[in-house]
């Protein structure tokens, strides 16, 4: 079978498998039966095959492409045949096809796309890309951005205190990622369990309590506005095109991060199903935050990510953290180097980080324990050049430019963790009630 036949023969055991589970549970059964049971083996071991022959395809694919040969083109012109290098793609090359600059780009995109004054179409843009235009989703008016552009931005993004350095990030060439996930705990009625038994005496096996899991890859844009004066200013459109830009994608995968609904978007842990929202205190004042609700947040937080918490707050709210007082006892303390190169210092002993994003005094949102590790993010990369890389378009009409990227996300959990003792559930996002 070739590389697309093996994935889908894969999709469809996983399928089969899913279904098999599904009914069990909808028929409340702990277990499958022996026939299930016999099918289900057999489903594991043919997709640990299928994982080794798909492993191995995708390898010879890589290879086969490696080995093509291409045209090398450095600054719009063609090298001569005897200069063609086999297995060495055109952007690396030169990563940057032959611009010195993202805005030198930019203004040949200008000139380039039909109906410009002075249309003229400069040879370095082919470099960027092979066949000329970018026409994933029907467009035929963008040039892909040359590799060391493309990077750039990501690097710009990736340089801000953002989300993406402490969320379970990786990367993916498909536009979906299906998956099975198991989010049972080791004390949980199902799952895996570890067992003690008698010498001799047969083993009883357990199995993952697998659920289906479907992440949509959703995508993202920022275009911004250039007049003509500005287009033949390189260095405010370098600044416009890369800084500003990283910035307010930056901004928006965070707050997606966090508050996203899931429409035609990531889902983000403050509205998801998995957060803890702990209650205010009976008679509490309002646009207020007391020793007791931080003691609460923190007993409601997993205790395998305790030591990746971080408080993430509105500054609003620091005045009365930094008085806060348990007993005798402060409960916020400065760094150990003192106020000087505080402001946000410790709370219970985890790091207090100011966020824009965190909601003013009084609001549900003002301040948040979070263990970001427990949400699960992925963004495009790898596969075609084409619908994998930051593309840069230029929209004539409006004098445009647009970065698009694909990013998904949501928390690993579907649901608040309940524990092997007590009944407050637990989660890696704990929030405080509105108090107004």
């Amino acid at each position: 079978m070739n590389l697309k036949a093996l994935r889908q023969r894969e999709h469809d055991l996983k399928a089969e498998g899913t279904a098999l589970l599904d009914k069990a549970q909808k028929e409340n059964r702990a277990s499958l039966t022996a026939e299930e049971e016999a099918r289900f083996a057999a489903i594991e071991l043919e997709l640990t095959e299928l994982a080794a022959q798909i492993a191995s395809a995708e390898q010879l694919a890589d290879r086969r492409r490696a080995m093509q040969t291409s045209t090398a083109i450095a600054g719009g012109v063609n090298l001569p045949h005897s200069q063609i290098q086999v297995g060495v793609q055109r952007e690396s090359l030169d990563p940057r096809s032959g611009f010195a600059s993202v805005a030198e780009f930019g203004r040949a995109v200008m000139r380039g796309s039909a109906g410009a004054p002075n249309f003229a179409i400069d040879a370095r843009l082919n470099a960027a890309d092979p066949t000329g235009f970018h026409r994933e989703g029907g467009s035929r008016d963008g040039y892909l951005v040359p590799p060391e552009f493309r990077d750039r931005i990501w690097e710009l993004v990736n340089a801000q205190d953002n989300f993406l350095d402490d969320i379970d990030v990786e990367p993916t060439s498909s536009n979906v990622i299906n998956d099975m996930v198991d989010d049972t705990t080791p004390w949980a009625a199902a799952g895996i369990k570890a067992k003690w038994r008698n010498e001799a005496q047969q083993m009883t096996p357990t199995r993952q309590n697998l659920k289906p899991r479907s992440i949509m890859l959703h995508e993202l844009f920022c275009m911004v506005t250039a007049t003509d004066e500005l287009v033949e200013d390189a260095p405010r459109l370098e600044n416009r095109l890369t800084a500003k830009s990283a910035e307010a994608i930056s901004w928006l995968l965070d707050d997606t991060i966090m508050y996203g609904d899931g429409i035609a978007k990531p889902l983000g842990f403050f509205n998801s199903p998995a957060q803890v929202s702990v209650a205010k205190e009976a008679g509490q004042a309002a646009d207020t935050i007391v020793a007791q609700n931080v003691v609460k947040m923190y007993s409601r937080v997993l205790s395998q990510g305790i030591a990746r918490t971080a408080w993430y707050v509105n500054s609003d709210v620091m005045p009365q953290l930094m008085t806060m007082m348990l007993g005798q006892q402060p409960i916020w303390t400065p760094p150990a180097t003192g106020f000087q190169n505080a402001p946000g210092g410790f709370l219970f002993g985890r790091p207090v980080r100011f966020s824009e994003h965190c909601k003013t005094l009084g609001d549900k949102g003002d301040i948040q324990l979070l263990d970001l590790k427990g949400y699960y993010g992925v963004r495009k990369e790898g596969g075609t050049r084409y619908a994998t890389s930051l593309h840069l378009y230029f929209d004539y009409g409006l004098q445009a430019f647009r970065w698009i990227l694909r990013f998904g996300g949501q928390p690993h959990l579907s649901a608040p963790v309940a524990p092997a003792n007590g009944a407050n559930t637990k989660s890696h996002f704990v929030s405080l009630d509105e108090r107004a």
